[in-house]
């Protein structure tokens, strides 16, 4: 089977690129297990100074896999082994973010998109709940653009994503936008780079470290509800759920 992450290293950044535009980038069990292991090899390269994280396709992510999902406790291991990562982890979208995808943006402690992306939080329309995701993105987040995006599913663009703190930039040109960003941190001590993260991820452990587990689990046991399979259904039908009004 061709590998659904590839990596590549040039100038002190590894890039690790989602490769999976047949799901959109879903989270596959494979994809997830491709992802940890790509990552443990840059944090342990060196040579690397910092971690690109994109996607070919036009979506970055599309969150679970509904077809055949991860398990929750692996995407979970995934969450906090970006944000231990002693290497910052920078986001690069030039495509949509829906669900679980969210939740690596969360993580990545820079986050980049170009024009033309969209965001959104579809978890509840699918009878679902944004569980383990939570743990990333509340200490990120606006509280009042979270509780609206989690609850209602809307969607949102890029330059909203930046004013609730889901992104740090966006540009029409977002390579040119990170150049900067990836000159500054190739000018870091390597020591000191990896201090830092710890310093300004430390809300984002704590909260994994705290809660992710019990969301691991509310996220398998909401993911088995009756409810969540009449959403399910209803997606893969293309029509609208039963309690849809």
């Amino acid at each position: 089977m061709e590998s659904v992450v590839n990596a590549a290293h040039a100038h002190g950044i590894t890039t690790l690129t989602l490769d999976s535009p047949a799901n959109r980038n879903a989270l596959s069990a494979t994809l997830v297990g491709e992802l940890r292991a790509a990552l443990a090899a840059a944090g342990a390269d060196p040579q690397a100074r910092a971690v690109v994280l994109t996607h070919t396709g036009g979506t970055f992510c599309a969150g679970a896999d509904l077809a055949s999902p991860c398990d929750p406790a692996d995407f979970l291991a995934l969450l906090r082994e970006i944000t231990d990562l002693p290497k910052p982890v920078v986001a690069r979208v030039t495509g949509h973010v829906r669900a679980g995808g969210l939740g690596l943006l969360g993580v990545c402690d820079l986050a980049a998109a170009g024009p033309g992306s969209t965001y959104a939080f579809t978890e509840t329309h699918l009878g679902l709940v944004p569980a383990v995701i939570s743990a990333p993105l509340l200490p990120r987040l606006d509280p009042r653009a979270a509780a609206r995006y989690f609850l209602t599913a809307e969607p949102f663009d890029a330059a909203e994503a930046v004013r609730i703190g889901l992104l740090t930039l966006h540009a029409q040109d977002v390579d040119a936008a990170l150049a900067p960003v990836l000159a500054g941190l190739g000018k870091a001590g390597p020591e000191a780079l990896a201090e830092t993260k710890r310093l300004v991820t430390a809300p984002v452990r704590e909260a994994l470290a705290r809660d992710g587990a019990a969301l691991a689990e509310l996220s398998a046991r909401v993911f088995g509800s009756a409810e969540a399979r009449e959403g399910l259904t209803a997606r893969f039908e293309r029509r609208d759920p039963s309690w849809a009004r």
